[in-house]
């Protein structure tokens, strides 16, 4: 393998290992910059009841929830940072050609960060320092700063998938990118759906997570005030956010439909191009065709465009070489699939028992309240490898090839090793400096 050279000069060992370091940089920063997004909203309204309502038990969840932020912010920088050299190094094809037109939303992001830094520093110097009111209100950029920067990293993944802001046929014939319009780049038409669904979902695995901790203490008998009022706060808001995040995932669909339709083909599963085409739920790809699954007549069609006899785009139409793996971006849209339904049908079994005024007493929502983290992290990681993979072989959707964004120097692969081990050391570090910090709260 490593003897067979692509487009570009690139072995084909370091093709994969630069994409795979770039998937394990992303895949691990997705998480902490999700608890970046999230995390600080159910810390400020745990502080903004302990400041207007005299909770004793929530400022001791602001104080706990506040010394956790730091640790995940810290390490959330680091990961961001190695992406950001990665961007360059990995990818010189990608950021030579189009760093002009899409390198505004990253300079932008810069700056949303050091402000989300800025403030946060003040945050923890001011805890004891300012009167209570105002060190609530110095709290309130660090969420406003979060959604911020991701937000416009967001949108530069947009672009990737809807290319905007430069002449594409002029570079298509030619190869120079002319007419440059950043900001056309940044608002385009990829925008509006795919950052509102990633700022949704970082908030549900902030919410979901931050509440996993809290219902395996109350499985194991920590039933007081605290440990219940630690769980709510992030459950209830993910909960809320969970079937509206359903809504903005139809619209992603028909984003698609209309948009990327190859990428719509493959994470259907649809091989041929057709009228009234059925809904396929769950199954697995053998061939060109799925078995097993759980056919709804014309369910894609209806779905896709409102009309159940509406033509979907097949792969049939595609050449095989322009064509996205099936097996694992339909896989992996399945997963997210069922892991957002579970989590809105935990909400709702909350809700109802929430109607009585009191939690679910069933072991059985307990546990499944501890699979929530887990769950809401599935369903965010194997979202992404459907964006990501869904958009092969294409790094800029049918404008440039991954194989000729990905540098030629040799030896990439020997990075990506090195990665491994930095991360799992990261892995564990952050994890036992979480665990002290539960040991110290008792």
């Amino acid at each position: 393998m490593a003897d067979i050279v692509l487009a570009g000069g690139a072995l084909e060992a370091d093709l994969f290992a630069a994409r795979q370091q770039m998937a394990l940089s992303l895949g691990f920063h997705i998480i902490l910059a999700s608890l970046g997004v999230g995390f600080p909203v159910f810390l400020l309204i745990a502080h903004w009841r302990a400041v207007y309502r005299a909770d004793r038990d929530a400022a001791r969840l602001a104080r706990r929830w506040l010394r956790a932020f730091s640790i995940l912010f810290a390490v959330g920088a680091v990961t961001g940072t190695i992406l950001s050299f990665e961007l360059g190094i990995l990818w010189p094809g990608l950021m030579g050609t189009f760093g002009d037109v899409w390198g505004l939303p990253f300079a932008i992001e810069g700056i949303a960060f050091f402000l989300e830094a800025i403030f946060l520093g003040l945050y923890l110097y001011g805890r004891t320092r300012f009167p209570p009111k105002v060190h609530l209100l110095v709290g309130l950029p660090i969420p406003v700063a979060g959604v911020a920067s991701a937000w416009f990293v967001v949108t530069a993944n947009a672009w990737m998938n809807q290319p905007a802001g430069f002449d594409i046929e002029t570079y298509l014939r030619t190869g120079r990118v002319e007419d440059v319009d950043p900001l056309a780049a940044m608002f385009n038409p990829a925008t509006p759906v795919q950052t509102t669904h990633m700022i949704l979902a970082a908030i549900m695995v902030a919410g979901y997570l931050t509440a996993s901790v809290y219902a395996r203490g109350w499985l194991r008998g920590r039933r007081d005030r605290y440990h219940r009022l630690g769980f709510l706060i992030p459950f209830v808001v993910a909960s809320v956010i969970a079937p509206v995040q359903v809504v903005v995932g139809d619209w992603a669909a028909r984003f698609l439909a209309e948009n990327q339709p190859v990428k719509l083909a493959a994470l259907e599963g649809v091989f041929e191009t057709a009228s009234g085409v059925p809904l396929t739920i769950g199954g697995v790809v053998v061939g060109e065709e799925i078995r097993f699954g759980l056919e709804i007549p014309k369910g894609l069609s209806l779905l896709a465009f409102g009309d159940p006899d509406a033509v979907v785009l097949g792969l049939d139409q595609v050449p095989p070489e322009d064509r996205p793996p099936v097996g694992v971006v339909r896989t992996s849209f399945q997963l997210m699939v069922a892991a957002g339904f579970t989590l809105v049908g935990l909400g709702l079994w909350a809700g109802i028992a929430g109607l009585r005024r009191r939690l679910p007493d069933s072991r059985l929502f307990w546990w499944g309240a501890v699979a929530s983290g887990p769950l809401a992290v599935v369903a965010l990681e194997t979202g992404w490898i459907v964006t990501e993979v869904g958009r092969q072989p294409w790094i800029v959707y049918e404008v440039m090839r991954v194989s000729e964004a990905v540098t030629s120097a040799p030896g990439i692969r020997y990075g990506y090793y090195v990665l491994i081990v930095v991360y799992a050391v990261l892995t564990v570090a952050t994890i036992v400096a979480l665990r002290r910090l539960r040991e110290e709260a008792g």
